[in-house]
């Protein structure tokens, strides 16, 4: 068929940026964060931005962010400039894509100072974007 796309791959692609988009948006709302403070991208890694209404003691001037990724999770990091090093402070190591309530709770312990950052960071194993998008396919209504 002339003129169609097949490739499975960008099927895949856009299955995942519904479902990922989706899970950015619960993760928010499950802390009470408005959906318009949420980013997400699909490019050699898949990553999703929550931007904190917090500060952390050790940089009072900075804001907080939660952010995402296929290959690290969820780590609550310092907002920094592009050309510095991020700033991890807590990193949810359990699981890549823990439910939302469970983001929140981790945020909620780091943010109480519970939860530390360490300097080791934890790589997951790198899952296919077809299984990353149908792990998250019941976020895509939302």
């Amino acid at each position: 068929m002339v003129g169609m796309d097949t490739d499975s791959s960008h099927d895949s692609t856009v299955a995942l940026a519904r479902g990922l988009g989706g899970y950015i948006r619960a993760v928010a709302a499950a802390i009470g964060l408005p959906a318009e403070g949420t980013s997400f991208e699909i490019s050699d890694t898949a990553t999703g931005y929550l931007g904190l209404a917090a500060r952390w003691s050790a940089h009072p001037d900075r804001d907080l962010m939660l952010n995402w990724s296929e290959r690290r999770g969820w780590r609550i990091a310092v907002e920094t400039a592009p050309n510095e090093p991020q700033q991890v402070i807590a990193q949810f190591v359990d699981e890549l894509l823990p439910a939302p309530a469970e983001v929140a709770a981790f945020v909620a312990n780091a943010l109480r100072g519970a939860e530390q950052g360490s300097q080791a960071v934890v790589n997951f194993h790198l899952v296919d974007r077809q299984t990353l998008a149908h792990r998250l396919e019941k976020y895509a209504g939302s």
